[in-house]
């Protein structure tokens, strides 16, 4: 936890050098595949220092989280094969049938499940490579991850815009807590719609 610690505040510093954005970009970009700390943390400090270019750096954000998203796919669809072996051998529990049974649900609910990993603490890099693995439709993935990691960030954005330095304590006290409330809303609506109607 303490090399997490360390990590964490390492990826802060940069909200006090010229290279914040470019940071913020290239944090997103891998945080989407590999590397174990979000954006957000990131994201809040240069809002709050400087406010008015909230809407650009969650753009910065988006992008290069969903670009990171195509990568960490890239991950999942090339390297699975090579590796598959190992998890089947060497893994307790991770069968042929327990592998064709998460295909089959991620085939039929694929969207969501990215969905949820980019909107929500739900690491995010493991859906990515999982949709790879799986071979989700791409542009159905691109769709989830667009949408799902732009609502995020932007809505950090809009707070900072609506309420200013203010809102930095309140954001990261219950940002998770909203994420996960708000997935389970829309999923409620979406649920509701496809048996009403």
């Amino acid at each position: 936890m303490n090399f997490l610690r360390k990590l964490y505040d390492w990826v802060l510093h940069w909200a006090e050098t010229p290279y914040g954005p470019l940071a913020l970009f290239v944090l997103a970009l891998a945080e989407s595949s590999f590397f174990p700390i979000p954006p957000d943390p990131l994201l809040i400090a240069l809002c709050l220092g400087s406010i008015k270019k909230s809407w650009r750096l969650a753009l910065y954000a988006s992008l290069a989280s969903i670009i990171g998203g195509v990568l960490g796919y890239a991950i999942g669809y090339f390297f699975w094969e090579s590796a598959s072996a190992f998890f089947f051998h060497y893994i307790p529990g991770f069968t042929e049938n327990m592998f064709q049974n998460v295909l089959y649900h991620y085939q039929k609910s694929g969207f969501w499940y990215v969905f949820a990993a980019g909107f929500t603490p739900i690491p995010y890099k493991i859906f990515t490579i999982a949709s790879g693995v799986f071979k989700l439709n791409l542009p159905l993935f691109i769709t989830a991850s667009a949408i799902s990691r732009s609502l995020r960030f932007f809505i950090v954005a809009a707070l900072f815009k609506k309420f200013g330095p203010g809102i930095k304590s309140f954001i990261e006290k219950y940002f998770n807590l909203f994420a996960l409330l708000f997935f389970i809303l829309l999923l409620g609506g979406f649920l509701i719609i496809k048996y009403l109607f």
